[in-house]
């Protein structure tokens, strides 16, 4: 009994401390099973009905009365709420507790009655079988209660007593040695129960809380699976399963809907430049702001990298031109980290749904769309989709098609543009330039057909057979003229490189010292410690390399310290501005002196005037190149160039 007596305490401080959830689900299990509570309602008010009316005793009749109206209330309540919960599986806090107020209510009426009824049966009647009757249904009652409400032990408990107490008490009453014995029984029943019940519970607490534990733990699986760590936004996952929730709502209540698709710019060379921690500290910045900004009218996501999505309901389709005005801003603004103040703009393309697309996939390619035409006109800009950018796309694909073969057919060709000294005023190098001209869409641009062919894996190919080509052409040239040959990304990170130009040179009969492999800024920015590798590989083999455009990256002066290059190529931008812009003079000779005292010629490129050429001459850069002196030519136009060609304006 003392033992009893200290897990009744137990349990009560138990009980209190549960969460909100698990009480829920602990009052649930009271509806659960409805059938149970209707059978033993109609059988417990049958009995009770026999029994008043062989008995013919009035407050037996009134009792069996007042039971069958309980019983049927609480069938009534167990159905309403177990159709309920059917609905809305998951009840916690004050709902929860409403209803075990009232199941309580009707549970310790119900057995307050039986046991009532038992009492008045045993004290106002002497025949044993209507006592039978009263006492079995009481002592029925209380031990399936002890199973079926063990999940809030302290109703299933009172029930017990209040169903058999009185029992207890009315064979007392009779002071009759069997019905003692009896009565003796029926208290170690009910303690028997009440042990059963405190096990039950136990046993159902610890299934309930392991459960939800679980449950808890799948949650927060889920949440973090649909969550970008770095930002806290929702990720690419989350993003598509919100986007495409959102369209199904406009889809059937009308309405429109903006995608914004976006993308840092230069953010590859912020963590070049200041490391990853400022890089990363740049997009917790910026996914601040736009959390902040777009968070109560819309969705917002991190999509990985430098790129972020956001989803905004519109009032009409024009407000989205609005609110990627409002991004470029909100982006716009500086970051600090570790004392560098970091400075960020975006690319921004917009489709707005229905307008662009109704499902997921349309409307994200659109938007994609919108974002390449946004980084074409310029860093820091927004572009709403429009029909006619599926024209450029569908024309990238059908020359992606027409790359495949073009080299089998024949159908690329190099031209040779001259580069002249400016101390002796001859030719001294040809920089190959190729050139596509094909079956069905004529001459391309290279600056249309080269990024495709580095896309698709293309331009190793194109690269080894101009590599070829022009160390046969240079060949046949003086020895003192060398040719220059532009390598692409992709080429400079092939780990055969070397090899591809130890055969072009072994095939061709070529001197090393002939030939200048020409590499840009943006390709040394991909991978520094990889470029940096291929460059000694090449200078290893007496190749020259030259940096070009140089002038234009993020970072371009650390270069010259840890790239071993034998040339700078001065970007066309400084030179156009030569003939009335003092800064770019000041830059232009900036760089030659200090190519001059790294030991390293300079080549400008993109001369159009005789006074850009003038200009040059003061700065005492070593080479020059352009429409003014020549134009690219095919090579057996520039072998008749080579006999004492003076450098004359115009004579290209």
């Amino acid at each position: 009994m003392a033992r009893l007596i200290h897990r009744l305490r137990q349990l009560r401080h138990s009980d209190e401390r549960i969460t909100a959830a698990a009480r829920a689900t602990l009052v649930e299990s009271l509806y659960a099973s409805p059938q149970s509570l209707v059978i033993g309602a109609l059988t417990s008010s049958v009995i009770a009905t026999v029994v008043a009316v062989v008995s013919r005793d009035r407050w037996l009749a009134i009792c069996a009365v007042t039971i069958g109206v309980v019983g049927v209330m609480r069938i009534v309540d167990a159905v309403r709420l177990h159709r309920q919960m059917a609905v809305a599986k998951v009840r916690a806090g004050a709902a929860a507790r409403r209803q075990e107020r009232g199941y309580r209510l009707g549970a310790l009426s119900y057995a307050g009655l039986l046991g009532l009824f038992g009492l008045l049966t045993l004290t106002r009647t002497d025949d044993g079988v209507l006592q039978l009757l009263a006492v079995t249904t009481a002592i029925g009652y209380a031990a399936g209660i002890a199973g079926r409400n063990a999940g809030r032990p302290w109703i299933a408990l009172s029930q017990l007593c209040g169903a058999s107490l009185p029992l207890v008490v009315g064979l007392l009453i009779a002071f009759d040695p069997l019905k003692a014995v009896l009565a003796a029984v029926i208290l170690l029943f009910v303690v028997a129960m009440m042990e059963i019940t405190l096990q039950t519970y136990e046993a159902i607490l610890r299934a309930v809380l392991v459960s939800h534990e679980k449950a808890a733990l799948a949650e927060h699986n889920a949440n973090m699976a649909r969550r970008d760590d770095l930002t806290g936004l929702a990720n690419r996952t989350a993003f598509r399963e919100q986007f495409e929730a959102r369209l199904a709502a406009v889809a059937a209540d009308g309405g429109s809907l903006a995608l914004l698709w976006l993308d840092l710019d230069r953010f590859k060379e912020v963590n070049d430049t200041f490391g990853h921690l400022a890089g990363n500290a740049l997009l917790v910045a910026v996914a601040e702001r736009l959390r902040r900004t777009f968070t109560d009218c819309g969705t917002v996501a991190r999509l990985g990298g430098d790129e972020f999505a956001i989803v905004c309901a519109l009032d009409n389709p024009e407000q989205a031109a609005a609110i990627g005005r409002r991004l470029l801003e909100v982006v716009g603004e500086p970051a600090q980290c570790d004392g560098h103040r970091l400075r960020s703009s975006v690319s921004v393309g917009v489709a707005v749904a229905p307008r662009d697309g109704t499902d997921a996939d349309t409307l994200l390619k659109n938007a994609d769309l919108a974002l390449y035409r946004a980084k074409e006109s310029g860093r820091g800009q927004m572009s709403l989709y429009e029909p006619a950018m599926d024209e450029k796309i569908e024309r990238r694909r059908q020359l992606a098609a027409e790359l495949h073969g073009a080299l089998q057919r024949g159908e690329f060709h190099l031209v040779y543009q001259p580069i002249y000294d400016l101390a002796g005023e001859r030719i001294t190098s040809c920089e190959a330039l190729l050139r596509w001209t094909n079956r069905r869409h004529g001459a391309v641009s290279p600056a249309e057909f080269i990024p495709i062919a580095e896309d698709n894996g293309q331009i190793v190919a194109i690269g080894n057979w101009v590599l070829h080509q022009a160390c046969c052409t240079a060949r046949d040239w003086p020895a003192h003229i060398s040719v220059a040959v532009n390598l692409s990304p992709v080429q400079l990170r092939a780990s055969n490189l070397p090899a591809v130009v130890i055969s072009a040179l072994d095939s061709t009969g070529l001197a090393p010292q002939r030939l200048h492999l020409e590499v840009t800024e943006s390709v040394l920015l991909e991978d520094v410690d990889a470029s940096l590798a291929a460059l000694k590989a090449l200078n290893r083999l007496a190749v020259n390399t030259t940096l070009d455009d140089f002038g234009t990256g993020y970072s371009a002066l650390s270069y010259l310290t840890r790239f071993p290059f034998q040339t700078l190529k001065i970007d066309r931008s400084f030179v156009t501005d030569l003939d009335h812009s003092p800064a770019s003079i000041a830059i232009v000779q900036t760089v030659v002196d200090l190519a001059a005292k790294l030991g390293m010629r300079t080549v400008a490129e993109g001369v159009e005037t005789a006074a850009q050429l003038d200009q040059l001459r003061r700065t005492r850069c070593d080479a020059v190149q352009g429409y003014l002196l020549a134009r690219p030519m095919p090579a057996d136009m520039v072998a008749a160039m080579f006999a004492g060609t003076r450098l004359r304006a115009g004579n290209g």
